[in-house]
C-alpha cells in the first residue's frame, strides 16, 4: 500500500478466514498527524477483523502492524463527522428559513441524524466490504 494509516495490535484469533487483531491504544497516537481525525486515538482497544492469509508468519499472540489505505481513512471521517454535521446544519437552517421554531427545528436536526446513523448501520456490512484491512507481513 503506498499510503496507508498503521497500528500496532495483537492477534487474538485465528481461523481459516478470518484474523482478529485487538488494537491497543499508545502514546504514539498523540505524535500521529492524523491523530485527530483518527477514531483510535480515543479509544483504548478496538477490535478488527482481517482476511486470514494463508501463507501467514504469525499466529495467535503475535504482535501485528494493521494497515488501512489512507483513503479509506478520510472516507470515513466524512461519512461519521462530516456528512452528519451537514446534515443537522441543512436541517436545523432549512426548518427556520421556513418559519418553524428554534426548538422544532434543533429536534428535528437531531431526528435527521438518528436517521442518518440508522442508515449507516443498515448498510454496516456493504460499508465493511469497503474497508479492507490488511496485515503488514
Amino acid at each position: 500500500m503506498s499510503e496507508s494509516v498503521s497500528h500496532k495490535g495483537k492477534v487474538i484469533k485465528m481461523t481459516p478466514q478470518v484474523t482478529t487483531v485487538s488494537i491497543l491504544q499508545h502514546g504514539a497516537c498523540s505524535a500521529c498527524h492524523a491523530a485527530g481525525l483518527c477514531g483510535m486515538a480515543d479509544l483504548a482497544e478496538k477490535t478488527v477483523e482481517v482476511a486470514t492469509d494463508p501463507y501467514a508468519s504469525y499466529g495467535v499472540g503475535d504482535e501485528v502492524e494493521v494497515l488501512l489505505k489512507a483513503s479509506m481513512g478520510m472516507k470515513a471521517v466524512w461519512l461519521a463527522y462530516f456528512i452528519p454535521l451537514l446534515i443537522v446544519i441543512a436541517v436545523i437552517l432549512g426548518l427556520v428559513a421556513l418559519g418553524v421554531g428554534e426548538e422544532a427545528a434543533g429536534v428535528s436536526g437531531l431526528g435527521a441524524l438518528a436517521v442518518y446513523y440508522f442508515l449507516l448501520w443498515l448498510f454496516r456490512n456493504r460499508l465493511k466490504n469497503e474497508y479492507i484491512f490488511t496485515i503488514k507481513g
